[in-house]
């Protein structure tokens, strides 16, 4: 009997519990690992990295829900969260558009006065707000490349390792 006994406790001693795991690192530069996401502070999500799934895997049912849905994603937020980042991010890419439009009317207005100038005080001015406009466009640009790669990649990862459903996050 003892030995019966022995064999059932140590089955389900030696079950491992099979979970996804995930690795972020704090401000300090302190690595840490856990299997529940939710314990992740938000700010650290996006640099979050999925170190390994065992076995047990959460199964996201991908057909649509009626106007009642209640899912939500691993850490609570629903389809409303992820529409809104996704708006957000969009709005900051047209924004980042209409902006470097401008200031590149602004640039060539300068371009034009600049080589129409005849003092080498005004010119030097001019080239002196040419490159402040430049330094500009340069900033939209650099706007606009990250609305853009967090729309097409960052979101859509983190929607992924959140289990938030696909179509929350079309564009």
């Amino acid at each position: 009997m003892k030995i019966f006994l022995l064999i059932i406790l140590s089955i389900f001693i030696s079950t491992p519990g099979f979970a996804q795991v995930y690795k972020w690192v704090d401000d300090k530069g302190v690595v840490h690992f856990t299997d529940d996401v939710t314990k992740i502070p938000e700010k650290h999500m996006p640099k979050t990295e999925k170190i390994g799934v065992l076995e047990e895997k959460i199964e996201v049912d991908p057909s649509p829900k009626t106007k009642g849905d209640t899912y939500k994603d691993l850490v609570g937020r629903n389809e409303e969260y992820w529409k809104n980042r996704v708006e957000d991010w969009k709005r900051r890419l047209r924004s980042a558009q209409e902006k470097i439009e401008q200031t590149r009317i602004k640039y060539n207005e300068l371009t034009e006065k600049f080589n129409d100038s005849k003092s080498s005080a005004e010119r030097n001015q001019l080239r002196r707000e040419r490159e402040q406009v430049k330094q500009e466009m340069d900033q939209y640009k650099n706007q606009i490349e990250e609305a853009k790669v967090t729309l097409e990649k960052k979101i859509p990862e983190e929607a992924e390792l959140y289990k938030a459903k696909p179509e929350w996050i079309k564009q």
